[in-house]
């Protein structure tokens, strides 16, 4: 009997499932097998107020990869949708026109923000800076501010504000940056040099987040054999400031030489007197016949309309902001195996200095431009080669993945506190 007993407590389930009739040791049934659930998703929320359109950076180069490494991401902007793609989930918010009427939306903003019960709240334009404050000082949140441009010159160079405004404004976006570096969890920028200015103040996280490709959407161009409508691509910004008008000056001196060049711009201007302005100037240059202009698309159908035309262009002006925040379209351009012709600006000497992609020209100098594009023309070979070390660098060091990486454990990182 001493036995028995000895080896019942060894194995439990060798007892009797019911107690022993008459007096004894009362015995039970086998224990009860414990359910674990799994660990909860951290949530990523991205919120803007004033962006319609899933923007590169954010849903391609930042939510999409989270999605795919375990967090669950939502993103609430102003979409006409409510969906799922590729694991973001989708949040639809209202669409106010104008800066004040988004300010009235605030405090629905930030009803919306608390019932998301983020981990980790995310969001790129400094008009928001005042809910975001209010998000960690009152509701004790994690948040993360992307100063993805050069914001405090953006302000300066803004049509929308009047001159003798900007340069307050401009000081007053760069104190509440200076504020937000000190006061919220994390700051990630897609430069160093704006880094750079907010990188003593405080004591909260921050990194650079380069805006390399995300080879997804940029697939090898090494199999194409379709041929090219034009010579020539840009993409961004349509203005004086981002060099559209240079380039078109460019192009006039290569036509009066006997050179048609083809042209397909892909971007938007900042106002619709602006874009009248380009169309006008085109049409008086004797252009129209030969460029061909299309307004913001979709990321996913980037590659293919870039893949339109034989050379990329970044004829970009000297301005305090293109001495700091490097052009994302050359990367792109590159990724699409193109040869690149860039305004010779800082930011862009490394990436030019180590992978022998393009040319570079004084900015501002419209008959420089003009030379770097009939050498390329005329040197079809050099040109290809060009093209082929551009998408090499991508594939081998300037694309989204190593940087998606660091993102996302940076953003563990903050969570964790």
């Amino acid at each position: 009997m001493r036995l028995f007993f000895f080896m019942s407590a060894l194995n439990p389930a060798s007892l009797p499932t019911r107690p022993e009739s008459g007096p004894g040791p009362r015995t039970f049934g086998p224990a009860p097998r414990l359910s674990i659930a799994p660990p909860r998703k951290p949530v990523f929320c991205h919120f803007t107020l004033s962006h319609a359109q899933l923007k590169s950076r954010t849903f391609h180069r930042q939510c999409l990869p989270l999605a795919a490494d375990g967090f669950e991401v939502r993103y609430l902007s102003p979409l006409h949708e409510r969906d799922s793609r590729s694991g973001v989930n989708l949040i639809p918010l209202p669409q106010r026109a104008g800066r004040w009427r988004r300010i009235l939306d605030w405090p629905r903003l930030l009803v919306t923000l608390l019932r998301q019960k983020a981990a980790l709240y995310h969001f790129q334009d400094p008009e928001l800076l005042p809910v975001a404050f209010v998000l960690k000082a009152v509701f004790r949140k994690r948040v993360l501010y992307d100063a993805y441009e050069d914001f405090p010159s953006m302000a300066r160079q803004t049509t929308s504000l009047p001159h003798v405004l900007r340069p307050s404004v401009s000081r007053c976006v760069a104190f509440a940056e200076n504020i937000a570096a000190r006061f919220l969890d994390a700051v990630v920028t897609a430069d160093s040099q704006t880094l750079r200015r907010i990188a003593r103040a405080g004591h909260s996280r921050k990194m650079v987040l380069y805006n390399f490709p995300n080879l997804d959407f940029f697939p090898s161009p090494a199999g194409s054999r379709r041929p090219k409508e034009f010579e020539l691509v840009y993409r961004g910004g349509l203005s004086e400031r981002a060099g559209t008008f240079l380039l078109l000056e460019a192009l006039r001196i290569l036509r009066r030489e006997g050179r048609v060049v083809r042209l397909l711009l892909i971007g938007y201007a900042d106002t619709v007197a602006g874009e009248a302005n380009l169309r006008k100037e085109i049409a008086d240059s004797g252009l129209s016949p030969f460029t061909e202009l299309m307004s913001r698309i979709p990321h996913e159908e980037m590659a293919a309309a870039l893949s339109r035309a034989r050379i990329g262009i970044s004829p970009l002006l000297d301005t305090p902001k293109f001495r700091i925040n490097i052009p994302v379209k050359v990367f792109e351009y590159w990724a699409c195996g193109l040869p690149v012709v860039a305004s010779d600006l800082r930011p862009l000497w490394p990436f030019f200095r180590s992978t022998n992609a393009g040319l570079l020209f004084p900015p501002g100098d419209a008959h420089a431009l003009a030379f770097s594009i009939q050498w390329l023309l005329d040197h079809r070979a050099e040109a290809e080669e060009m093209g082929r070390a551009g998408r090499s660098a991508i594939v081998r060091r300037f694309h989204n993945r190593a940087e998606a990486v660091r993102f996302s454990r940076f953003c563990r990182h903050v969570i964790a506190g």
